[in-house]
């Protein structure tokens, strides 16, 4: 079984790769929205950031690390609201990598002992989520399932 840091770190390696796939796209494509889908690119990678901030360190009673205008309007079941610009663009693509390394730091310092269930994830995906060993097994898989989201918006918009 994999260990926590362990799954932290792939984590990490998602959001890199993510990170490297989205590398040649314009403002443009990755703030297009293709007929028929309800998001797109930076809305899925900033929705990566703010899942995990909600479900780590706010269901743990914990400040999130990062400016909240990347996590509300990156909730579930938002839409984009409008265009990214490329400051905000960058500064998301530090965030993806950086509020994984703070996590890391976080995680080892046990700042997340007073963990929360999460009454939406059991509503959503039949699973509890006790404590955040539990969180970050459900961040790698939600991790993976924006990536699958990610490469196909990728190819509608080149």
């Amino acid at each position: 079984m994999m260990g926590m840091n362990e799954q932290i770190q792939n984590i990490k390696k998602v959001r890199l790769f993510l990170i490297e796939q989205i590398g040649s796209l314009t403002n443009e494509q990755l703030n297009k929205i293709p007929t028929g889908y309800t998001n797109n690119i930076i809305w899925n990678l900033t929705h990566l950031i703010s899942t995990q901030q909600t479900i780590s360190y706010s269901r743990a009673g914990q400040q999130p690390i990062v400016p909240e205008k990347y996590i509300v309007p990156f909730s579930t079941n938002t839409i984009p609201d409008g265009i990214i610009d490329n400051k905000e663009i960058m500064q998301i693509k530090s965030l993806l990598t950086t509020s994984i390394d703070e996590f890391q730091t976080d995680y080892d310092d046990e700042r997340f002992e007073n963990y929360t269930m999460s009454p939406n994830i059991r509503k959503v995906y039949g699973i509890e989520i006790k404590n955040i060993n539990d969180a970050l097994s459900f961040l790698l898989y939600h991790e993976g399932y924006h990536t699958g989201y990610i490469m196909s918006l990728r190819k509608l918009v080149n």
